[in-house]
């Protein structure tokens, strides 16, 4: 599933997990052996709806039967907005048993019946069994007449009918509108993690793989897909059709997918013969083109990087207009917001196109990780995502060169440190039952963290060994769950006989170094480092102090926020220890030197003088750096005297580490903004927009809190320091994808510090815009400049609200809301809904600059409100800690931030 800190750390989740059970289940844990629970206490287990006792009280389901194939039958009717169905699942009995507990949730039970492989055999009818509920665990239990007998086989057919949800999750209803202004309905699935309980009664967990045969009832003006090819169609009396679909591989019940609709498609063939389509709207087909060329090189890319062939004879990826996380990697039927799918060349930026680029490669290495491979409970989540995340950086770094991916990756990883650094993180495995707490599993952290150390581990490693164990883990677990350690073993044993000098530890021939060979007799367990990375929270700082050619290094937690001298920061250290793979390199060699740091503190020995040293090469390691006494001057003076001594990714890193450490009380404001004075002579445009980057958050801090005259320095250094760069620009799509992010960086900044030439040429645009009625073509990479200039008037605004309603394409549709939300005329932001995707943007965008304590009371309060009404954003603490964090960076820094204007103007 495609996360962006963008998409599901905002969403709501309404609704509630029912902790208030009738009776609390005081039952000790047992076994999936044959225990008859009627015979225990009743009181230890829970009371049904209709006040039988429910015969099981654990959130996970027992494994005395488990399902091997299942037979399911969908009638959606998109009119009245509902659905009858029906199923019959073969199911194995590995322990006697009274009873079979399923997964079932807002389902309307009609009929259950049992076979056995004899009454199959000889036609003889269904035994009809009870059906007891018990919403709280959503589950449902039938009850057979007779135990059924261990190792063998029987056949459960339920029948059952629901309404079409109205949220996004489960089997749900989906509407978009034409260009006539028709609004037409879709019913569509969305099942992970735990929502296939919405559509049909199942064993609703990972672990419990299975066969699906899906056949689909329809009306002839729409078309069904699902998971596999279709087989067949039948018609039926009244007009209507059935598809049959073949039958899948093994998969879990979160992977089943199913869509009735109208859509048109584009298609084309992979090299290994594989059928791909790219199905949307009518009205936006002709936005579907570059998501096929992508999608096939892709999939060319991943058969032969794990090699192992895609298993099916078709892939579909569908462009939902509803849909609540970027992308669902479901089997064969990859499902897809409309702007993680949709390109428009005239409105889509060249970031649009990266977006666009990293959903299909992110859900196509789902494909493999996480579907042929799949983890065995929602704890591990973390690796199917980070894993999808990190083959991200692998997949379009070689199949899109142009689009120079690498360094948003590194400032993907940076973003995800400063959700780390705050107390409220939590460890990227972590214990998860109930479904709220499943859900919350899909964050940045599972995601962006998840990636950032697994190419952490592929540094370690080296990518050859890496790629050499992720391929050994796929090939051995296909079609089978695994956990972390199963892929921790893969990477830690995957040796070629001439590996085994090593001590069983793989590295490639091409780095092995003395320093290499070095580290690599420490005979360091990639499970026993992992396990630091990924079972505590945080993210270490280490401390270099050299005299002369010896270094003393120190790790502990880097906290944003919270201040050494500060009383708790002691209690807060505690207990937290890395194994930390340091890299360095120094001025008197081009090698890379490592190290392993799994104490508290440790010393190296220089093998010669050096003049400066950079830990942390090409930042591929996920930690922060402070060096103490000389060490911060050494490398200002280097960046001064002649930055391409370092590497391009060591002087963002520099910027990054250096700013960061001001928030952590670590290293003085003064100093690490010296640190960027280099940056009028940088030739990497990820570096300069690094420092812009910081310097602008700064600007937005002191003018929300009405600090005239540091205001006015700063809007005056930055358009004097940035303006022969402004100047430089213009106003057309041209240039590499990093000449064009520059661009559009420079001229926001240009415009909302009111640059005059700035104002007038968006304006000059916009006009234009407006009297050719929405058909003039601004160029992508000015877009939402030009229309959130003209958004700051009320004509202005109020017509971009109605060519928002008009617009057909995603990606416009976002710039204009994002230049809506920047109005100053805040009562026109309540014309949207609360919940809205614009208010969310508003609660993580905007407050971000807040930096009073009126202002943190103020979203203190309107948190509460929104809690009372029901809602639950996870963004809540977050937005709060961060709030709390610039109010006190701003009292500590402030006078440091005007005194070092004053004389730098």
């Amino acid at each position: 599933m495609a996360n962006s800190r963008r998409k599901l750390i905002f969403n709501i989740y309404i609704g509630f997990y029912c902790s208030a059970v009738i009776q609390i289940c005081i039952c000790s844990q047992f076994t999936s052996s044959s225990i008859d629970p009627f015979n225990k206490d009743r009181g230890a287990f829970p009371v049904a709806t209709n006040g039988e006792i429910f015969p099981w009280c654990e959130l996970r389901l027992p494994t005395m039967v488990i399902p091997l194939h299942y037979d399911l039958f969908v009638h959606p009717n998109l009119t009245s907005l509902d659905f009858v169905a029906s199923e019959k699942i073969e199911v194995l009995v590995r322990d006697a048993t009274q009873f079979i507990i399923l997964h079932s949730k807002d389902l309307e039970i009609m009929n259950a019946t049992l076979q056995s492989e004899e009454d199959l055999r000889y036609r003889k009818p269904g035994e009809k069994l009870t059906v007891l509920s018990y919403p709280a665990h959503e589950q449902i239990a039938l009850l057979v007449p007779e135990k059924l007998m261990a190792d063998l086989r029987y056949s459960v057919a339920i029948d059952f009918q629901a309404k079409l949800a109205d949220g996004f999750e489960g089997f749900y209803k989906s509407t978009y509108r034409t260009l006539g202004g028709e609004t037409r309905t879709i019913a569509v699935t969305d099942f992970e993690p735990t929502q296939a309980r919405m559509a049909f009664p199942c064993f609703d967990e990972p672990l419990f793989k299975a066969n699906f045969s899906i056949k689909i009832r329809r009306e002839s003006r729409h078309i069904a897909l699902s998971n596999m090819p279709k087989v067949k169609t039948i018609e039926l009396e009244g007009g209507l059709l059935e598809d049959h679909f073949e039958t899948t591989v093994k998969m879990s019940t979160y992977l089943v997918a199913y869509i009735v609709c109208d859509f048109n498609s584009v298609s084309g063939t992979a090299s290994s013969g594989v059928k791909v389509s790219i199905h949307a709207a009518p009205d936006k087909w002709s936005q579907t083109h570059y998501a096929l060329e992508a999608s096939l090189k892709l999939l060319d890319f991943y058969e032969n990087y794990f090699d192992i062939h895609y298993p099916l004879a078709k892939l579909d990826l569908v462009a939902i207009p509803d849909f609540e996380s970027g992308a669902m990697e479901n089997w064969g039927l990859v499902t897809c917001r409309e702007t993680s799918l949709l390109f428009d060349p005239k409105t889509s930026s060249t970031s649009d196109k990266l977006w666009v680029t990293k959903v299909i490669a992110h859900e196509l290495a789902h494909q493999w990780f996480g579907n042929l491979v799949t983890m065995e409970w929602w704890n591990d989540i973390w690796l199917n995502e980070g894993f999808a995340t990190y083959m991200e950086l692998i997949s379009v770094n070689v199949t899109y060169p142009e689009l120079q991916f690498d360094d948003d990756f590194l400032n993907m990883c940076f973003e995800v440190i400063k959700r780390d650094s705050l107390n409220s993180s939590r460890p990227i495995s972590n214990q998860a039952e109930t479904s709220t707490q499943i859900k919350e599993m899909f964050d940045a952290l599972s995601y962006e963290k998840g990636a950032c150390i697994l190419n952490m581990l592929k540094d370690f490693l080296s990518e050859e060994k890496f790629k050499k164990g992720i391929i050994h883990y796929l090939k051995k677990f296909s079609y089978r769950n695994a956990k972390n350690d199963d892929l921790w073993s893969s990477l830690s044993n995957d040796c070629l006989e001439s590996d085994s000098a090593s001590g069983g530890f793989c590295y490639s021939d091409s780095k092995t170094t003395s320093s290499t060979l070095a580290f690599l007799r420490e005979n360091v367990e990639v499970k026993q480092m992992m396990a630091t990375w990924t079972l505590q929270k945080g993210i270490p700082l280490v401390v270099v102090n050299r005299e002369g050619r010896s270094l003393r290094l120190q790790q502990e937690r880097f906290l944003n926020g919270v201040f050494k001298e500060d009383p708790g920061w002691g209690a807060l250290q505690e207990r937290y220890l890395w194994h930390i793979p340091v890299t360095y390199s120094t001025s008197s060699s081009n090698a890379i030197h490592r190290h392993i740091l799994k104490s508290k503190t440790d010393t190296l020995d220089l093998p010669e003088k050096t003049s400066w040293v950079k830990f942390n090469v090409d930042s591929n390691g996920y930690y922060i750096v402070h060096y103490e006494g000389h060490g911060w001057d050494q490398l200002i003076t280097l960046l001064n005297q002649n930055h391409t001594l370092l590497r391009p990714k060591d002087r963002i890193s520099l910027i990054h580490d250096a700013l960061q450490l001001v928030s952590a009380g670590r290293l003085t404001l003064d100093k690490a903004l010296d640190l960027t004075r280099y940056l009028q002579h940088e030739t990497s445009i990820p570096a300069l927009l690094k420092g812009l980057e910081y310097l602008e958050l700064f600007y937005h801090i002191v003018e929300r809190r009405n600090v005239s005259d540091v205001t006015e320095n700063l809007k005056h250094y930055l358009l004097q320091y940035f303006k022969p760069a402004i100047d430089m620009q213009s106003w057309h799509d041209e240039g590499s994808v990093w000449d064009r992010r520059l661009r559009s960086a420079l001229l926001k900044l240009a415009c909302y510090l009111n640059h005059a030439p700035c104002i007038q040429k968006a304006t000059e645009l916009f006009s234009q815009w407006m009297e050719s009625s929405g058909k003039l073509n601004i160029p992508t990479d000015v877009l939402k400049i030009v229309y959130s200039v003209g958004a700051q008037t009320t004509a202005g605004w109020n017509y971009l609200l109605e060519q928002y309603e008009l617009s057909l394409s995603g990606a416009e549709k976002n710039k204009i809301l994002y230049a809506l939300s920047t109005s100053k005329h805040q009562e026109k932001l309540m014309k949207f809904e609360l919940g809205s995707f614009p208010i969310r943007m508003i609660i993580s965008g905007t407050t971000s600059h807040f930096s009073s304590k009126d202002e943190l009371q103020e979203v203190k309060l309107f948190f509460e409100s929104l809690k009372a009404q029901g809602s639950h954003l996870e963004i809540f603490q977050i937005v709060l800690e961060t709030i709390s964090k610039n109010i006190k960076w701003l009292e500590k820094n402030l006078p440091t931030l005007r005194n070092w204007l004053l004389i730098s103007i």
